[in-house]
């Protein structure tokens, strides 16, 4: 059995690893010169471990993470609305990782049959049929995975009907910075503004700031500094120790619910299916389940149904905690600050269920 995955990042290349372990001869095309990624951090949560696991890579992950547990959400002044119960956390759901992005994709890209890539491959059209066309020729398949993204040409090939992305209203900035070493993850919230911060397994600090923006507003380092300066420690150092050059600014969208993930012998996976905001860092989770599930189902239709419940469910769960952390109204951020702070800690915990609870 023949398959082609489009696009080269964790949602195809985990495909390409969990295929080829079926014993699927797998072709994964890539638009980039080279498969790899310009990013940052990324939590690996456990559900995504779990993923990794059944990929036979869980140990080469933990091996390059840091087992860094969320702490909790801190108000701008550094009070804190929110803490994690970390022995709770772990006994419930197990590991936490947080990688460098580029380390994730080193890990997945090795497992795949080198003579199976091909990078500086532009995808033009994909066919309901298992056609794909593109600038090297024409590939077919028993299968195409249409793992290139949200703005994903084989959507829009083969579910030319579907909405497209929507905004959802704010923008992001990631960095990574070296000399500004931190203890633990913690995500602030203020109004209509959010930052983390996280410790990467080198000793320097992933972090990223979220803000109420229009579409396509390109402020860069000055209006970061000018926003977050006066936020508690180690935010301004943070926001200080990274050069414009270093930072990674991005409008955030989702993808309005798919009627199906599959049509004739093409599946979606990852954004390409079910695009969200990061508010609970599962996007690139969410991919990596994708992709054991492909694998393992009896048929394209059995993917479908496991899958765009659970996805579309996480979709929803992290567009609500969006408008929540992005509310602006003085009176509703205050309610909601003093609500999180009465809450026990056991509530956070459980409230995870549904999104770390999944196993292969």
């Amino acid at each position: 059995m023949r398959a082609v995955v489009v696009g080269g990042g964790i949602g195809g290349l985990a495909s390409a690893v969990a295929l080829t372990r079926n014993g699927w001869q797998v072709e994964v095309l890539e638009r980039a010169r080279a498969f790899g990624e310009v990013g940052a951090g990324l939590a690996v949560l456990p559900n995504a471990l779990r993923a990794l696991d059944a990929l036979g890579l869980g140990e080469a992950i933990r091996e390059r993470a840091s087992s860094e547990m969320p702490a909790g959400i801190r108000a701008v002044s550094g009070r804190w609305l929110s803490r994690a119960d970390h022995g709770e956390l772990r006994r419930r759901y197990g590991q936490w990782a947080m990688v460098h992005r580029a380390d994730l994709l080193e890990i997945l890209r090795a497992a795949v049959p080198a003579d199976a890539l091909r990078p500086g491959v532009e995808v033009r059209e994909v066919r309901r049929d298992g056609t794909v066309l593109h600038s090297g020729g024409t590939s077919t398949g028993d299968l195409v995975v249409g793992a290139d993204g949200i703005r994903s040409v084989t959507r829009r090939s083969v579910w030319g009907e579907e909405p497209a992305p929507r905004y959802a209203g704010y923008s992001t900035w990631r960095a990574i910075a070296a000399n500004v070493p931190v203890r633990e993850s913690v995500e602030t919230w203020g109004r209509g503004e959010r930052f983390g911060y996280s410790p990467l397994p080198d000793g320097r600090t992933y972090f990223y700031a979220v803000v109420n923006a229009p579409e396509g507003d390109e402020g860069g380092a000055d209006e970061l500094r000018r926003r977050f300066a006066h936020w508690h420690d180690p935010i301004p150092a943070l926001v200080n120790a990274v050069a414009g050059t270093a930072l990674l600014r991005h409008d955030i969208y989702e993808l309005p619910n798919l009627g199906s993930y599959v049509a004739g012998k093409v599946a979606l996976v990852g954004d390409a299916a079910h695009a969200m905001t990061p508010n609970l860092g599962q996007g690139a989770c969410q991919a990596l389940e994708d992709a054991v599930v492909l694998a393992a189902a009896d048929g394209l239709a059995e993917y479908d149904r496991l899958r765009r419940p659970r996805t579309q469910m996480v979709v929803r769960r992290s567009r609500r905690l969006g408008v929540i952390a992005h509310w602006t109204a003085p009176a509703l951020v205050g309610a909601r600050n003093t609500v999180m702070r009465m809450l026990p800690r056991s509530g956070f915990s459980r409230s995870m269920a549904p999104l770390l609870d999944w196993a292969p």
